[in-house]
């Protein structure tokens, strides 16, 4: 069953929705923060793509044909890839920025994905996450387990409890706490490799 997130005119509906309930800021700094050669890790129908600096060099990349076609609508000069967040078709170090927006709820294997996001960055360069999360609320992070199944079949993916900042440091990124912020279920930070 194809999801909200594969039907590009629904997802870019409840996006605007929710952008104008208060993602939209957050958006924009996951965006103003990229430099030089960046990644939008699952770009789906390029809402961030516009967003990004002058100088960033885009690449978009998503598992979604249909999507794809609407980000190329909205970035004529990005280069957009047809590919899973797990297996990313680029060279080690390829990227100055990695932004991931709205992404890692819905990739089918996140320590895979979380791994190619290190592979393919460059020395000295950044992760820039905006991602909802699994709740510190036991009561509620007990209703997005039980809410999960079915959340997952309707959106086409979507995993509203896992816990995406601990598999991003198991990989071997570090949040720097000064970019954190949390807003309920919402995360936004930047990464950084450990040890470099």
């Amino acid at each position: 069953m194809r999801g909200a997130e594969q039907i590009p005119w629904l997802y870019d509906a409840a996006m605007a929705v929710l952008e104008r309930l208060g993602l939209g800021p957050w958006r924009l700094w996951l965006a103003e923060g990229a430099s030089g050669r960046t990644l939008d890790l699952g770009c789906g129908t390029g809402r961030n793509l516009p967003l990004l600096p002058a100088g960033a060099r885009a690449v978009g990349v998503d598992p979604c044909a249909q999507s794809l076609g609407r980000a190329r609508r909205r970035a004529p000069a990005a280069l957009l890839v047809q590919a899973r967040a797990e297996a990313l078709p680029f060279r080690d170090g390829a990227f100055d920025t990695v932004a991931s927006g709205l992404v890692l709820c819905s990739v089918l294997d996140p320590p895979a994905a979380a791994a190619e996001m290190l592979r393919v960055l460059a020395p000295g360069g950044s992760v820039r996450a905006l991602e909802h999360v699994r709740s510190p609320l036991p009561w509620k992070a007990r209703i997005q387990d039980w809410t999960q199944p079915a959340w997952t079949a309707i959106s086409g993916g979507c995993h509203p409890n896992r816990e995406t900042e601990r598999t991003l440091e198991a990989a071997g990124l570090v949040i720097d706490p000064a970019t954190r912020r949390a807003r309920d279920t919402m995360r936004r930070f930047e990464a950084r490799p450990r040890g470099r």
